[in-house]
C-alpha cells in the first residue's frame, strides 16, 4: 500500500530594505522572521529581490572585512565609468550595477530545518546594493515545505 505524501504549505512574505547605497544590508532576520511565520517545519526559503542592479547573497556575518573586501574586488573588476560600458542612462553606475547583479544573483534558496533558517554558524543573508545612491529594495521570502 502506498501512502501520500503530506500535503505541502506555502507561505510569501515581502519586505522592502533602504539602503544607503552602495554596500551590504544584512537582512538575516527578517528572512528568519518570514520563515517562522511561514508555520513550515522542513522545507525551504526562496528569497528574491525585484531589482537588477542590487542582489542577494550568503556571506560571512562576523567580520565585516569579508564583505569590504568583496567590495574592493567587484570595484577593481567592473568598475563604474567603464569606456567598455554603452549603457550608462543612470550614471557611470548603472551598468556596473547590472553586471555585479547577474555575477552575484537576485535569489537565493535556503533549507528550513525545524522551524528555523538553516545557516551555518558564521553565515548571514545580504542584500548587496550595487548603486551609490541609496534606494528601497523590495524582498520576497517563499516558504515551501510541511
Amino acid at each position: 500500500m502506498t501512502r501520500a505524501a503530506p500535503a505541502g504549505h506555502v507561505a510569501q512574505q515581502g519586505f522592502t530594505v533602504h539602503t544607503r547605497g552602495r554596500g551590504f544590508s544584512e537582512i538575516t532576520d527578517k528572512v528568519t522572521e518570514a520563515v517562522m511565520a511561514s508555520g513550515v517545519h522542513t522545507g525551504i526559503a526562496h528569497v528574491f529581490t525585484t531589482h537588477t542592479s542590487c542582489s542577494l547573497l550568503i556571506s560571512e556575518n562576523a567580520d565585516p572585512a569579508v564583505r569590504d573586501d568583496l567590495e574592493r574586488w567587484f570595484g577593481r573588476a567592473v568598475p563604474d565609468g567603464d569606456a567598455i560600458f554603452q549603457h550608462d542612462a543612470e550614471g557611470p553606475d548603472d551598468m556596473p550595477a547590472h553586471v555585479r547583479s547577474i555575477l552575484t544573483g537576485v535569489s537565493l534558496t535556503l533549507p528550513v530545518h525545524g522551524g528555523k533558517l538553516l545557516l551555518g554558524t558564521w553565515q548571514g543573508v545580504y542584500l548587496w546594493e550595487h548603486r551609490l545612491d541609496p534606494h528601497q529594495r523590495k524582498v520576497t521570502v517563499t516558504v515551501l515545505g510541511h
